[in-house]
């Protein structure tokens, strides 16, 4: 009886260990198909990213890379993202019409 138990703990220690590690491998595969980020700086407080002390807080949104001078700026971007997104799209636009 404690054997059946035993053979039965592993097979869904390992069926669980397996549904973990293939969402971590979706989630992967989704972040090498978002758009890069950028801006050279934090779209919600404008602080250029370059010669800053702090680490850049990055993830992604909706297919957009985001990335923030620090993870407190996370709140207020989850406060307004289609503000943020917008202001994104709005550089991206620029930059591209000076060329």
């Amino acid at each position: 009886m404690k054997f059946t138990k035993d053979i039965l703990t592993a097979v869904l220690l390992t069926g669980l260990a397996a549904g973990v590690l293939s969402a971590r491998a979706d989630d992967k595969a989704a972040d090498k198909k978002a758009k890069p980020y950028p801006l050279a700086k934090c779209v919600v407080s404008n602080e250029k990213f370059e010669g800053s002390d702090m680490k850049p807080y990055e993830f992604v949104h909706e297919g957009q890379t985001i990335k923030l001078c620090c993870k407190s700026c996370l709140k207020d971007f989850k406060k307004e993202p289609s503000k943020y997104i917008k202001k994104i799209e709005e550089e991206v636009k620029k930059s591209s019409e000076k060329k």
